[in-house]
């Protein structure tokens, strides 16, 4: 019977807290997904569209999100004709995220904590090429727009193509682990 009592409390306090909560939808044509790729000899920058997500609050307390990346949109902005077109068909290749097979890559809130200042570090759950792994970065909300900058460490998802972790004798050709997104969401 107390099993039943807890069960019957919990599973009202859940539902209070769903019915309270506001799912705040993110305009993906108005929201910017910056990305940087650092190697030994410098760096390469471009975009990826957001294709859809979402921001989960309570009153004005953000607690939840999900979000889905078109991969397929990845492009660097740094190069232009021939450079370009070769970087990207890389970066969309096997070697790194082999769009054609894993066309999307998604991001879901799991823990968010409120740090003050319309500032909270979020944990999440990133997949990418069907691989899932926590991410934690802090995300900054101010009216209907939030912003964050997240450090991803490639090599969690299987993308190891020049890395110094993984291959010796890489020299110059080494690239980093870590590419970083710079991300604005507009809701």
């Amino acid at each position: 019977m107390r099993n039943l009592k807890t069960f019957a409390i919990a599973l009202f306090l859940t539902v209070a807290t769903v019915a309270t909560a506001q799912t705040k939808k993110v305009n993906a044509s108005k929201s910017k997904i910056s990305w940087i790729g650092k190697k030994v000899t410098g760096q390469h920058e471009g975009t990826v569209n957001l294709k859809e997500g979402s921001l989960l609050f309570k009153g004005a307390k953000l607690i939840g999100g999900t979000f889905t990346v078109d991969m397929t949109s990845l492009t660097s902005t740094d190069l232009t004709g021939e450079y370009q077109g070769k970087l990207n068909g890389h970066l969309k290749s096997e070697d790194f995220f082999g769009t054609e097979k894993f066309p999307t890559s998604k991001l879901t809130f799991k823990k968010v904590t409120e740090k003050g200042n319309g500032v909270y570090t979020v944990t999440a759950n990133l997949t990418i090429k069907d691989v899932t792994s926590p991410v934690t970065f802090d995300i900054t909300v101010k009216e209907s727009t939030a912003t964050a900058n997240v450090k991803i460490n490639r090599t969690k998802y299987g993308i190891k193509y020049g890395s110094g972790s993984f291959f010796d004798n890489l020299g110059d050709k080494a690239i980093s682990d870590e590419f970083e997104l710079n991300v604005t969401l507009q809701f």
